[in-house]
């Protein structure tokens, strides 16, 4: 069946307006697209590039429905939106991933039970809904495990080293008696990502293996090339584009790895850009923004290979602690690219921007990244 493509000239929508849909909007609006932004909150880094801004609650149906109105074609820069909203947005035009993909992802219990029933490979886990569900299972848990919300969880928020039942019952409570996912404790070397896009038409490409290190849950540093034994590269995007395949995306998928010594275990996916792959913006041929624009315009993917080994540092809100960084000093390295996203407050923790070096190799790049960082502070 053919799929008309949605042209340069014609309107996305994005729900969602943090600065994923800024990096997102900047690729559309240069390839020639409007893009109209949709959210709760008013000034956002997406609002600041976008043509329109739309203020108004994920649960204000109407509002929905008239953003839908007035756009091609619908995507997400945030897939905590509840499925209603997407549901009334596909009534006036396509959504892309379709809301039923993200029923899947923004609930880890939802996820994790896919991902089992297709065979991919997960961490043991199960499904906590009331404190007693503890006491059957502790026991196939210890002496470790992590007690997860099952849904709106990001950065670590929403989950808890547990060594004891007792802990197990306590964090159960702290977390507000939601429901949860209790995953056995993982031994990994390392972790990483596969970020994967998929067309209209079922065409799809991947950029490889991205390396994370995270501090305090915050993805801090990626390199790519990841530098993982070729198996275990070959085996995570072979895993990652058959999850693309099962959930049927339109559009781009993060699958988030674990390497233990059996090989790569999925931990998350996420059903739009990620954190992750900020450094392709400067890395690749194809970013992975103009990539998501692609798939969900029904346009042809573009090249994602690699100009260049590069690493990517993120920028906390922590460096304004003493005033604002001092960026002509970072930026002294030509090899240094700055992308910041227009938040007005710094806040500890919070992602204001991040720093990506391109060198000769994925080592030389991350010593150039954090060497930039460091240079920021005062």
């Amino acid at each position: 069946m053919a799929h008309s493509i949605i042209l340069p000239g014609s309107t996305i929508g994005v729900l969602g307006s943090g600065q994923l849909g800024r990096m997102f909007a900047i690729a559309a609006r240069r390839m020639g697209y409007r893009v109209h932004t949709f959210s709760p909150d008013s000034d956002t880094p997406t609002g600041q590039v976008a043509d329109v801004e739309i203020t108004a609650s994920y649960e204000d149906l109407e509002a929905v429905r008239d953003f839908a109105r007035h756009v091609d074609v619908i995507t997400f820069e945030f897939e905590n939106v509840p499925a209603a909203t997407a549901e009334a947005a596909a009534a006036f035009a396509p959504v892309r991933p379709d809301g039923s993909v993200l029923h899947t992802t923004q609930n880890r219990a939802r996820e994790k039970t896919f991902l089992q029933k297709h065979g991919f490979p997960v961490t043991p886990f199960a499904l906590i809904r009331r404190a007693a569900d503890l006491m059957g299972i502790w026991n196939r848990f210890t002496p470790k495990a992590v007690l997860k919300t099952a849904g709106f969880g990001y950065d670590g928020k929403g989950q808890r080293i547990v060594h004891s039942l007792s802990e197990a019952q306590n964090a159960f409570t702290e977390l507000k008696n939601q429901e949860c996912v209790l995953e056995a404790f993982v031994d990994y070397a390392c972790e990483f990502s596969v970020i994967v896009a998929r067309g209209v038409d079922g065409t799809v490409a991947d950029f490889g293996v991205i390396r994370n290190d995270h501090v305090h849950h915050i993805l801090d540093v990626s390199l790519s090339p990841a530098g993982l034994p070729p198996k275990h590269t070959k085996a995570a995007i072979e895993i990652a584009r058959g999850i693309m395949q099962k959930l049927d995306v339109v559009g781009l998928l993060c699958v988030e790895f674990f390497l233990t010594k059996s090989g790569p275990v999925v931990n998350e996916l996420a059903p739009r850009t990620h954190n992750s792959g900020h450094l392709t913006s400067d890395a690749c041929i194809t970013s992975q923004f103009e990539q998501q624009l692609r798939a969900v315009c029904g346009l042809p993917l573009g090249s994602t290979a690699y100009v260049k080994p590069a690493a990517m540092v993120n920028l906390l809100g922590d460096l304004w602690a003493k005033g604002e960084p001092r960026w002509a000093v970072a930026l002294k390295d030509p090899d240094i690219k700055l992308h910041l996203y227009g938040k007005a407050e710094a806040r500890a923790g919070r992602k204001m921007g991040h720093l990506t070096a391109l060198a000769a190799t994925p080592a030389a790049a991350r010593v150039k990244a954090l060497a930039a960082r460091h240079a920021l502070l005062r």
